[in-house]
């Protein structure tokens, strides 16, 4: 079973993998869904990440993946051991991006309606509309929080300097605290959150969420070629690495998964997991093999000469 970890600032205790849920709707169906999301909980992980737009760009509907998700928990009966990190503010449809009191409240109910349950234990800003001001989007939260709908907020797709500004709003007014980040980062997407995000996640003490752990499924390995790109609907997604510094990373992990009788995937999540900002890595899994494929990855240690390699090539 999975070692347990609390999220920063809260009560939640979590395994240290995260389910991806944008594949819900999208590459899995209902039926599929319900086997993937049953192996997980039943190897003792426990965190599902969803947002109110998976999969709408596939299927043109707005919520499908919480939906899902809804329909798994009422049917297993277990949402009390689960924990579900949802998201508000996308654009989708004819809808730009929005974090005005006026979409929060009505795209939380609408969440909480799929989802067929009374309270969002991580609630994100999934994208800042850069315009709201932070005073309002916080005092909102303030709102569904104390009304029980909310335990948590959470950020992703926000600015150094609108993070900043919302730590500071929280303060000064007495609002609920971001407690946690979901940023872009993997082995290939280093530069964005070490440089921008990596000091304000140690001055607030954030819990950190990476996703796109695997830069669309281009460290899996899978992917060495233009030619492999073509394997698979997620393949577009991994083309852009396909270059020197993305190869070299390729083989540096190649030479660790070798060492340790492991694969490309699990050696980049034991990565993540071994710096010390990331609490979780954000994941998806289509099949059992996937999923075989995460659930090794806390379990593996990577000592020091496997970390300077991974680092050296991924600079």
């Amino acid at each position: 079973m999975a070692k347990k970890t609390t999220i920063k600032n809260t009560d939640l205790e979590i395994a240290p993998i995260v389910f991806g849920g944008n594949v819900f709707s999208w590459t899995l169906d209902e039926k599929r869904s319900f086997e993937i999301l049953d192996e997980f909980f039943n190897h003792g992980f426990n965190f599902i990440d969803t947002a109110d737009i998976y999969s709408w760009w596939i299927t043109g509907e707005i919520g499908g993946s919480e939906a899902i998700i809804g329909k798994w928990m009422k049917a297993r009966g277990n949402r009390d051991k689960v924990i579900i990190g949802t998201k508000v503010g996308s654009e989708a449809k004819e809808r730009p991006h929005d974090i005005s009191r006026k979409h929060i409240l009505k795209s939380v109910d609408e969440s909480l309606q799929r989802l067929q349950t009374d309270y969002i234990d991580l609630y994100y800003t999934h994208f800042d509309d850069d315009k709201t001001p932070v005073e309002e989007t916080l005092a909102t939260y303030d709102e569904i929080v104390k009304a029980g709908k909310v335990r948590y907020i959470a950020a992703s797709n926000v600015s150094p300097e609108r993070l900043t500004a919302s730590f500071e709003a929280s303060e000064k007014n007495g609002f609920p605290q971001y407690v946690a980040l979901q940023p872009h980062y993997n082995l290939v997407e280093r530069t964005k959150y070490e440089t921008e995000y990596l000091s304000l996640v140690e001055k607030y003490n954030f819990s950190v969420f990476p996703y796109f752990s695997l830069a669309a499924g281009f460290l899996t390995g899978k992917y060495r070629s233009e030619a492999d790109i073509k394997k698979s609907v997620r393949g577009e997604g991994a083309k852009r690495y396909l270059n020197e510094k993305g190869l070299g990373v390729l083989a540096a992990l190649d030479e660790v998964s070798k060492k340790h009788g492991s694969n490309p995937a699990t050696v980049s999540l034991a990565w993540l997991l071994a710096q010390p900002s990331i609490t979780a890595p954000i994941v998806s899994a289509t099949s059992h093999n996937q999923l075989k494929t995460l659930f090794e990855a806390p379990e593996l240690k990577l000592d020091t000469h496997d970390l300077d390699l991974l680092d050296s090539a991924s600079k």
